[in-house]
C-alpha cells in the first residue's frame, strides 16, 4: 500500500502542473496576425473590408499622410519658448519711493531746501523790520523824507522778490538735477537685471496710464525695487 503523503504529494503535483498548462496556453494571443493586419489597413488603405492590405500606391502615400511624418515643430519646445523672452512691468511710483538712492536724494535736496528757506526768512524778517521802523518814524518826517524812505522799501521789496525767484528757479534745477541722475542709475540697473533675467521688455506703469492694465504676475516691481537697493548699497 503506497504512503498516503507520497499519494497526495503527486496528486498536488498533477493540479500544479495542470494548472500551468492552462495559464501557457490561455495566455497565448488568439490571433496577432489580426491586430497588425488592421494597424496596417488603417494606415495603407481606407478599405477595412479588405481581406489582406494592398500595397499603397505612390499616389496613395502621396495623398493619405502617416501619423508619424506630422511636423515636430506644432509643439514648441521648452528651450524654444525660454528663447523667445518674457514681458513684465514695474511700478514707478512703488519704485522710486522704495529705492533708497531716492531717498538719499530727497534727503540731500531737502537740507538744500532749508539752507534756502533760512535765506528767504532772512531777507523776509529784513524788510519786515524796515517797515515798521518806517511806520514808528512816519509821522516825525518831513513829505520828502517819507517819499525817500518809501522809495527804499519799495527797492528793497523789489529785491526780495527777486532773491525769491532766484532761489525758487535754484530749487528746481536743482531737484531736477538730483532726479535725473537717480532716474539714470535706475534705467542702468533695470537694464541689467533685464538681460540677467532673461526679460524682452520692462514696461514702466506711471499713474499717468501709460499702462491701462496688467496682470499682477507681470508685476515685477517688488523684485527689482530688492536689486536696486541690493546695488545701491555695493
Amino acid at each position: 500500500m503506497k504512503n498516503p503523503v507520497q499519494t497526495t504529494f503527486n496528486i498536488v503535483l498533477l493540479l500544479a502542473v495542470a494548472v500551468l498548462y492552462f495559464l501557457h496556453f490561455s495566455n497565448r494571443p488568439v490571433a496577432p496576425a489580426i491586430a497588425t493586419d488592421k494597424s496596417t489597413a488603417v494606415v495603407a488603405s481606407p478599405d477595412l473590408n479588405t481581406a489582406e492590405p494592398a500595397a499603397p500606391t505612390e499616389e496613395a502615400t502621396a495623398a493619405t499622410p502617416v501619423a508619424s511624418a506630422a511636423p515636430v515643430a506644432a509643439a514648441p519646445t521648452a528651450s524654444t519658448s525660454s528663447m523667445e523672452g518674457k514681458i513684465a512691468y514695474v511700478e514707478s511710483s512703488k519704485m522710486l519711493d522704495g529705492y533708497q538712492g531716492m531717498k538719499d536724494a530727497r534727503k540731500a535736496f531737502e537740507s538744500k531746501a532749508r539752507g534756502w528757506e533760512r535765506q528767504n526768512q532772512t531777507m523776509l524778517t529784513s524788510f519786515k523790520a524796515a517797515v515798521e521802523a518806517y511806520q514808528k518814524q512816519a509821522p516825525t518826517l518831513s513829505a520828502e523824507q517819507r517819499a525817500a524812505s518809501e522809495q527804499k522799501l519799495q527797492e528793497q521789496q523789489q529785491q526780495v522778490g527777486q532773491k525769491q525767484q532766484q532761489l525758487q528757479a535754484q530749487a528746481q534745477e536743482e531737484e531736477a538735477k538730483l532726479t535725473q541722475k537717480v532716474l539714470e542709475s535706475v534705467n542702468k540697473k533695470v537694464e541689467a537685471y533685464g538681460k540677467a533675467k532673461g526679460y524682452k521688455l520692462i514696461l514702466i506703469a506711471a499713474p499717468s496710464g501709460t499702462i491701462a492694465y496688467g496682470q499682477k504676475d507681470l508685476d515685477i516691481t517688488t523684485p527689482v525695487l530688492a536689486y536696486l537697493n541690493s546695488e545701491y548699497k555695493k
